[in-house]
């Protein structure tokens, strides 16, 4: 060993100072690299990617070869330099060599390529996978029992290896990363996305309309009054009852009287062009329900209760609106449940459902004890309210403006930043 030039030895020393270097920021690299952002690499052919996806299967034995390699050209490396730095300083040199490496290893093979790994995982993982890869092929065996002697210790202290570690996100991780790191996806794209992922909660009740506030066409009324009716009919579809909507006949598209001469439209012909009614219970899923209007080719609905009696109303475009919203851009323009006022304060449809309202303006009123918002009240009143009866619900002000058929017809809400400033 004295008969090496220093040059050799320091030579060797710098080419071993890389290798470390090389280890720990293929470690970092690797542990900290987008598993999904891979794997589309991996998809788009990449075989950098693949090779890295193949390593990452077998995080221990991938961790057992970095380790591995890192450890053994450091050993080597602080032989190497006690040896060079001995001969230079003689027993002084073994203090000195120690501390030149211990800086050279931390900054150089430790600090800085392990810092430019978290920062770019993809610029040092992909490359290093090429020499990772085949390593592991070569060394497996050695690889291989040191892994087993090390889960044998962690077995020892209780730990056992789970065959069943997911990757996958869940729904709320999900919601996170849309939220958080969804910077290239344009905000409309990124609510929509969100409004299907909360689609999951919501239920047919929540977004129906009530049974009051249902349309239809009266079949009993006579000829001129039917036909004037028709005529005045604000939908494309109408619901076609005798008497009262109990008696629902049938769902009548208005395009299909087109072809009728108007004075010869009557109650039985509409009838007969009417289609047969589509029946749903209430309390299914919204996603259900989308892939039943799918399946059965329908786009209205009539909504009834554990009793066969008709509660309300829901069509394919409801369904759609808690995606894409009411075909507005913004949370702030108005729309027919919600105006917003001057003040600060927004003037809000009582039976809107309480999860529509928190999707939409992204509030966060209870859910638990109602489903709309006039039924959120009457729970915290415990009774039918007065006009001009206040409430604070979870930082919101709230008035009672409108009453009628015994649930509160309109509400002025001040949310919590709009009721600061007003103070």
């Amino acid at each position: 060993m004295n008969d090496i030039p220093l040059s050799t030895l320091f030579g060797a020393l710098a080419i071993l100072l890389v290798l470390s270097a090389f280890f720990s920021g293929s470690e970092t690299a690797l542990m900290s690299i987008n598993r999904y952002r891979l794997l589309h690499l991996a998809r788009e052919g990449s075989r950098g990617a693949r090779l890295a996806r193949k390593l990452l299967e077998q995080p221990d034995r991938l961790i057992g070869l970095i380790l591995l390699g890192n450890n053994f050209v450091n050993i080597l490396a602080s032989a190497l330099a006690t040896l060079a730095f001995v001969r230079i300083a003689g027993e002084a040199g073994l203090l000195i060599g120690t501390t030149v490496l211990t800086v050279t290893v931390l900054i150089f093979s430790e600090v800085a390529p392990k810092t430019l790994a978290a920062f770019h995982p993809e610029r040092v993982a992909l490359p290093a996978s090429y020499v990772l890869y085949p390593l592991m092929r070569v060394s497996y065996p050695l690889v291989w029992v040191v892994n087993s002697l090390a889960n044998g210790v962690l077995y020892v202290f209780g730990h056992r290896r789970s065959a069943n570690v997911s990757a996958t996100l869940s729904q709320e991780e999900l919601r996170t990363v849309l939220m958080e790191g969804g910077a290239l996806i344009p905000d409309q794209h990124r609510r929509m996305l969100l409004n299907i992922l909360a689609l999951q909660e919501a239920y047919v009740e929540d977004i129906m309309v009530p049974r009051g506030e249902i349309l239809g066409i009266d079949l009993d009324d006579d000829d001129a009054t039917l036909r004037d009716n028709l005529a005045k009919f604000p939908f494309s579809r109408a619901p076609v009852y005798h008497g009262s909507i109990d008696q629902v006949a049938g769902i009548l598209h208005l395009r299909s009287l087109m072809d009728v001469p108007y004075e010869q439209i009557t109650p039985a012909l509409v009838e007969a062009r009417a289609r047969k009614v589509y029946f749903i219970p209430e309390g299914v899923p919204l996603p259900q329900q989308l892939l039943e209007f799918q399946r059965m080719k329908r786009r209205f609905a009539m909504v009834v209760d554990e009793y066969g009696e008709v509660i309300g109303m829901v069509t394919m475009a409801d369904i759609l609106e808690e995606i894409v919203g009411e075909f507005t851009t913004t949370p702030s323009q108005d729309t027919r449940h919600v105006r917003h006022e001057p003040d600060g304060s927004l003037l809000v449809d009582g039976r809107i459902a309480v999860h529509s309202l928190n999707r939409r303006l992204d509030w966060a009123l209870p859910t638990e004890d109602a489903r709309t918002l006039s039924g959120l009240l009457v729970s915290h009143h415990e009774a039918l309210p007065e006009v001009g009866v206040e409430f604070a619900i979870t930082g919101f002000r709230m008035r009672v403006e409108r009453l009628g058929d015994n649930v509160i017809a309109q509400v002025r809400v001040w949310p919590p930043d709009s009721a600061s400033r007003e103070q």
